[in-house]
């Protein structure tokens, strides 16, 4: 497919590679044909069109005889490039003030301004990498824990790609048999034999299934576990959140009713990622502020993938615990039962408690059971999976969409050869399974669907 995206590929683009802001050094980008004539127009130092590949050179910025700053310039030689264009890549002192002027110089020299994702969308359209494992390099640099970068990586590395391009290569495989067929219409001949067929979409269905059930995973592992901590005033809850934190993040007080709205914060165990949120205790009140506190923890349960109910061992009984956790489940979400203060209590009847869920007891302020509490929040987001089958796991909801689109298109081909039906049916199905799985290579994509993937992306990337 001819993009026309390429239409603009003379064109060399320009942007801040590297935050916003104060710092030692800033990293300006260049791209495109012209990328070191550019930046040679400008820069006071060896001459940038006479030097190799991958080397760095030290020189000034200069606007006319005012120089600009001291800067270090790389440079990589189309094709061996990210973009695999001419790049420079001139890293100058942090200020403001510098990149502004160095990016106003290079624009007046005839570079523009890079739109959203567009170096990584040059990549893309110049084979550098298909669509999966560009939309990966977004992942990789928001990923805030060991097991995003992990998935991220080994997705732009190509891994969930190449699963997808084998699934599609052993389609068309067939696809093609079952055109040339319709070659041969009038002679009544089958080149595709319909029950090997048969047993290739129950395979195919079989992984794409296996994928579309990762997602679940996949999305804790991108964007977190929201985790609610939830229980009656004075249960602890603040006091659980400091120790899970290591910080003393939330107010803690003997006084019921101490937090009156939620406090949130993140903390990675093993590599996932667990968005904590210390909500108001529950309870009816007649206080205006706590009711709405009261109101709006509700609200957050009703938002969260799990819910971690704390109790006082001391001040719930196990037939009051029972009907907490069944009100809790009113949504279908995993209800986590942790009794606290077991250090206050004289005896407890865990047998008891067990016997209405499974409990595990704590003692908040001395840190007593928070690794086996923090094991079983692991345990309850299923990351076992992790280490099964293939390790591949979609995070994309893009990739779900055309996974599932991929699924129904296959049904209907097995509909179709169990009833009989003609070829040119049975290719009209199997050529909609192709373009589900083609659009999440890249294999088959619209300068829309480009465009809304990489507005996403920083300017500089």
């Amino acid at each position: 497919m001819v993009h026309s995206s390429l239409l603009h590929s003379t064109d060399t683009i320009v942007a801040l590679a590297t935050a916003a802001g104060k710092g030692a050094i800033s990293v300006i980008r260049l791209s495109g044909p012209r990328a070191i004539h550019i930046c040679q127009s400008v820069f006071h130092g060896k001459n940038l069109l006479e030097q190799a590949s991958h080397t760095i050179h030290f020189g000034t910025i200069r606007d006319g005889s005012r120089v600009v700053d001291e800067v270090l310039v790389s440079l990589f030689v189309a094709p061996h490039s990210y973009t695999k264009e001419n790049v420079v890549e001139i890293s100058c002192h942090g200020s403001d003030f510098i990149v502004q002027e160095i990016i106003k110089l290079l624009l007046q020299k005839g570079a523009r301004l890079a739109s959203a994702g567009e170096f990584t969308k040059r990549a893309f359209l110049n084979g550098k990498f298909d669509l999966a494992q560009a939309e990966a390099v977004a992942d990789l640099i928001a990923a805030d824990s060991s097991k995003a970068h992990e998935v991220a990586m080994n997705q732009m590395r190509g891994g969930f790609s190449a699963e997808i391009k084998a699934l599609r290569t052993q389609l068309i495989h067939f696809a093609s048999l079952i055109e040339l067929e319709l070659d041969f219409g009038e002679e009544d001949v089958e080149f595709a034999d319909r029950l090997a067929l048969e047993n290739l979409i129950l395979e195919l269905q079989r992984l794409i299934r296996n994928l579309l059930q990762s997602f679940a995973l996949g999305n804790v592992i991108k964007n977190g576990v929201p985790t609610v901590i939830a229980g009656k005033p004075n249960a602890g809850k603040s006091t659980l959140l400091n120790v899970l934190l290591n910080e003393e993040k939330a107010i803690v007080s003997d006084i019921p009713g101490t937090t009156r709205d939620f406090i949130e914060d993140e903390i990675s165990i093993e590599g996932i990622l667990f968005r904590f949120i210390d909500t108001a205790g529950l309870r009816e009140t007649q206080d205006k502020v706590e009711a709405i506190g009261v109101e709006r923890s509700r609200q957050k349960i009703e938002e969260a993938a799990l819910i971690l109910y704390l109790f006082d061992v001391n001040e719930l009984s196990p037939e009051a615990l029972a009907l907490e956790i069944q009100s809790l489940k009113a949504g279908y979400k995993p209800v986590l039962a942790v009794a606290n203060k077991v250090d206050l209590a004289a005896t407890i009847d865990r047998t008891a408690y067990e016997a209405v869920a499974p409990v595990l007891f704590i003692a908040a302020t001395d840190k007593t059971g928070i690794n086996e509490l923090k094991q079983e929040l692991l345990k309850t987001v299923n990351q076992g999976n992790l280490n099964t089958g293939s390790g591949t796991i979609v995070t994309n909801l893009r990739h779900y969409a055309s996974l599932e689109q991929t699924y129904q298109a296959l049904d209907s081909v097995l509909v179709g050869l169990s009833s009989g039906i003609t070829g040119d049916f049975l290719a009209a199905d199997i050529r909609r399974a192709l373009y589900a799985l083609g659009e999440i290579t890249g294999d088959i994509t619209t300068d829309d669907l480009l465009d809304n993937i990489f507005s996403k992306f920083c300017i500089g990337k």
